[in-house]
């Protein structure tokens, strides 16, 4: 997990400068009175740099996370809001616009100059299917909401590979320009509704008050991200309510620190016990060393900002309490981490959309050493040349031709930026309208599945859909909203096919249930049977075990599977489709779980009969991007006997239980050897696995006759 290494000075909000200009209370050093400076902690500006460090090389080397963001978090509430409590216990004005704008001018000019690079480099190396997606992260980046923006799209966090965005780690600066504003909204809007209330009396709340409200905050987020870890870990990676105590943790020993300055600690310090130089010494020995070695024992991805995120925050303290007295921090406060961590922002920037960029390039799955060490050479050259000629410029107070020159480049990048994705985007749009609103196929041309099934041949025609559409090439339960989100545990129903008629089939689980309905619905009204739908997101159904989504828990699906059941037993359909397989998981093949079995045989002995389908194939990567880069139908596809058994895994379920039948259509997707992306001019999947809904079109007729034969309604397809 990643934060831009950012920090701030006492009366600028400087993010970019070193931390040794933020003066903050040092423990390890007696107070003085409220009225002077507090000691710079130079020791915390090189902590950045050893932050950025383990940042850099585990996501080159060990595909891991390290912990560094954390690090990030903390000092970034430590400073920032001992910055704000600073100007408004002094009596400093209150302008919210002028705070923000110091943050934009530091942070602003050096992101957009990234954005516009990534950019530029994305056409030369990025297929053209992921510019869509890719402009999206753009302009959220513009505008500090590329958090939501993955979140939203469900973007796992990932190891650095040629299909992860360049722009992944950006949502933490996001998260962290997110806190900015919340903070500033928190402490100048209590000291603005102090300052209205008793004009005569002091200018804020005090620094014990905020360190009650900061650490409330805190807990709130705290127990708000360790449910997120649990139940939804995609979404809570990137959720700022996740992340915010870790910041907010920060900012209550920032605020605790002001008490002591200037509170009786500070008039009476023989009162108040001080923490020995040697136990000073062993507690900064032991933050230094959890930070380092946190990234090697604790898998971030899976469990930050959860509990566990505790360690390194927790190390993070221990160093500032710790002071600057001690031998970690004069270490830290020598020259190369002090030069480290002046250069952490833009050192963060750079680093992974090149490592990005050098993986699609070179085709390679990891960097290796010396195609690392490249990486790290040139992201250390460009973050030099960013503070040399954009961020040292922008700190000129008066507007010289150098701070001048930047600003404009800087607004030139974001309008370039900002117009050029949301034209593409515009583009894709106009495309994706054209396939939902024409959902007939040419079976003469464009056969697709019939190829397979029917033996129809066609010459090479251009593939439907357009490979930039094909992310959007939805069944119409999607486009209507008829598809509970990770979030709903609700059972949301619609249904479709002949709405008039007696016959009922029930179209249950999660998203590769629902891409079948493409053909459910047209065989509903010709066959004259309704077709009702209970879906939701990456989940079948399932009673009595936890499902999972990715290795996380997924309490909601359980939950929602219970709501499905109490509405299938109230209508009584003649039958429940759903999935009845599943890919093993690092091995090849699929298996029928126990656990759907389970389900089956309580829907059975509730009078409701089973149409199990054969789930489809799933490939490791994006066909259309595959494509797109050069591959062939062929090589972009995947050989059958790694996706698929050789026997239908659910047929054991049609002989050991009356009710139950099986359906296979994994040949009108795969012929005896192989999975193709591509079938009779008509691309077969969306994405890794789900398939197309024109694809799905050409699978009716396979469909109607395996169904008509399992339930006899008719014959034939």
């Amino acid at each position: 997990m990643h934060v831009h290494p950012s920090t701030v000075t006492d009366s600028a909000s400087d993010l970019s400068a070193p931390v040794q200009n933020a003066p903050i209370a040092d423990p390890g050093v007696p107070s003085r009175g409220a009225q002077d400076r507090p000691p710079q902690r130079r020791d915390l500006n090189g902590l950045r740099g050893v932050a950025i460090a383990l940042v850099v090389v585990f996501h080159i080397w060990m595909g891991r996370v390290s912990g560094g963001v954390d690090v990030f978090l903390t000092l970034s509430g430590f400073f920032f809001t001992a910055s704000l409590m600073r100007s408004a216990e002094a009596g400093a004005s209150l302008n919210p616009i002028t705070r923000v704008t110091r943050v934009l001018r530091r942070l602003g000019p050096p992101l957009l100059i990234t954005l516009l690079s990534v950019a530029v480099a994305s056409v030369f190396v990025l297929p053209r299917t992921r510019w869509a997606d890719l402009g999206d992260q753009l302009v959220s980046g513009v505008f500090y909401y590329v958090n939501w923006q993955l979140a939203a799209t469900a973007n796992d966090y990932l190891a650095a590979d040629p299909s992860v965005s360049p722009l992944q780690h950006l949502w933490s600066v996001a998260v962290q320009f997110q806190f900015y504003l919340f903070a500033i909204a928190v402490v100048f809007g209590l000291a603005w509704i102090r300052r209205r209330v008793r004009p005569e009396g002091p200018r804020s709340l005090g620094p014990r008050t905020f360190a009650v409200i900061f650490t409330v905050i805190a807990l709130v987020s705290f127990v708000y991200a360790a449910d997120g870890a649990r139940s939804h870990q995609a979404w809570n990676y990137y959720d700022t309510g996740a992340r915010l105590w870790e910041i907010m943790l920060g900012a209550a020993v920032a605020a605790v620190f002001a008490a002591r300055r200037n509170g009786p600690m500070a008039q009476a310090p023989s009162r108040y016990p001080r923490l020995s130089s040697a136990a000073r010494g062993g507690l900064a020995v032991l933050g230094m060393t959890v930070i380092v070695t946190c990234g090697f024992v604790v898998d971030g991805v899976t469990a930050f900002p959860g509990p566990l995120a505790l360690i390194p925050v927790a190390a993070t303290l221990a160093l500032i309490v710790a002071g600057s007295e001690t031998a970690v921090a004069a270490t830290l406060s020598n020259r190369f981490f002090a030069w480290v961590g002046s250069i952490a922002f833009p050192l963060y920037l750079w680093h992974w959309p090149l490592l990005i960029f050098y993986l699609s390039a070179t085709g390679k799955p990891h960097a290796d050493v010396l195609g690392g060490l490249g990486i790290v050479g040139a992201s250390v050259a460009l973050a030099w040349l960013t503070v040399r000629l954009v961020e040292r410029p922008l700190q000129s107070k008066t507007f010289t031709p150098g701070r001048i020159a930047v600003t404009a480049i800087a607004a030139i990048a974001a309008i370039s930026v900002t117009a050029g994705s949301i034209g593409w985007n515009a583009y894709i749009a106009r495309s994706i309208t054209s396939v939902q609103a024409d959902g007939a196929v040419d079976e003469l041309t464009h056969p697709g599945a019939l190829e397979l099934t029917d033996g129809i041949r066609a010459d090479a025609a251009e593939v439907r859909p357009p490979l930039y559409s094909a992310p959007e090439d939805l069944p119409i339960s999607t486009l209507e909203g008829c598809i509970a989100d990770f979030e709903t545990p609700d059972a949301i129903s619609c249904t479709y096919g002949d709405v008039d008629a007696a016959r009922t089939i029930v179209l249950a689980g999660g998203s590769h249930a629902e891409h079948w309905l493409t053909a459910l619905d047209t065989l509903g009204r010709t066959h004259g049977f309704k077709v009702v739908t209970f879906l939701k997101m990456g989940c079948p159904l399932s009673k009595d075990t936890m499902p999972m989504l990715g290795s996380n828990e997924y309490p909601d699906c359980l939950d929602w599977t219970q709501s499905v059941f109490a509405d299938v037993v109230t209508i009584q359909p003649d039958y429940v489709f759903t999935t009845a397989t599943r890919p093993r998981e690092n091995l090849p093949g699929d298996y029928t779980p126990d656990w759907y079995v389970s389900v089956w045989r309580e829907l059975i002995a509730d009078g409701v009969d089973i149409l199990g389908i054969r789930d489809t194939p799933w490939l490791p990567y994006r066909a259309m991007d595959c494509l797109a880069d050069g591959g062939t139908a062929t090589s972009c596809g995947i050989p059958r006997d790694e996706a698929l058994d050789p026997v239908n895994p659910a047929l054991a379920s049609s002989f050991q239980l009356q009710g139950f039948s099986a359906l296979d259509l994994s040949d009108a997707v795969c012929d005896t050897t192989v999975c193709r992306a591509e079938q009779g001019n008509i691309l077969i999947y969306r994405d890794e696995h789900h398939l197309t809904a024109t694809y799905m079109r050409t699978m009716t007729t396979e469909l109607g006759r395996q169904i008509g034969s399992a339930t006899g309604w008719w014959a034939g397809p």
